[in-house]
């Protein structure tokens, strides 16, 4: 089994979410949350602001961590063939944006970044990711803990 931690930004703005279109290596296209991978000695706090200003060309600040998801992806729903389980663990942060200009990450994998109405995200084909955001941003669990999102439809792993 794979294991990877990850950081997501949460950025919800006068009805309006942030999103990042990913491109995977089959010319797939879904709309996530900007974030990404911590990596090695990274702080996942730190990692949410660099995967924002990567993905989207925004500064951004943490207001606030909204939880954290623990998922595991099965091997057959993975991208790649022969790849094995993932266990993708995601710390998801509400973020506020303080300055940059809106662009797609350069040489990179996201080919657009938008300013979604939240009243249209449910027909994106999207990753289970903004759904789980978008929860935690209106839902605040006390715990932290993220309840399993259904999965189905327009919404991808």
């Amino acid at each position: 089994m794979d294991r990877r931690l990850a950081a997501y930004a949460v950025c919800i703005k006068n009805g309006r979410v942030l999103l990042a279109l990913a491109v995977g290596p089959d010319g797939d296209r879904t709309w996530t949350l900007p974030g990404g991978g911590v990596e090695h000695a990274e702080d996942p706090f730190d990692a949410v602001i660099r995967e924002v200003a990567e993905e989207t060309g925004l500064e951004a600040v943490v207001e606030r961590l909204l939880g954290v998801d623990s998922r595991v992806v099965p091997a057959g729903e993975r991208r790649r063939p022969g790849e094995p389980e993932l266990q993708n663990v995601g710390v998801f942060y509400g973020v506020r944006v303080t300055g940059g200009t809106l662009r797609p990450e350069p040489n990179g994998d996201t080919a657009e970044a938008v300013w979604t109405p939240l009243s249209g995200v449910a027909r994106l084909r999207r990753s289970s990711l903004v759904d789980i955001g978008i929860t935690l941003a209106q839902n605040l669990p006390p715990t932290g803990h993220v309840d399993a999102v259904p999965v189905g439809g327009l919404v991808q792993h």
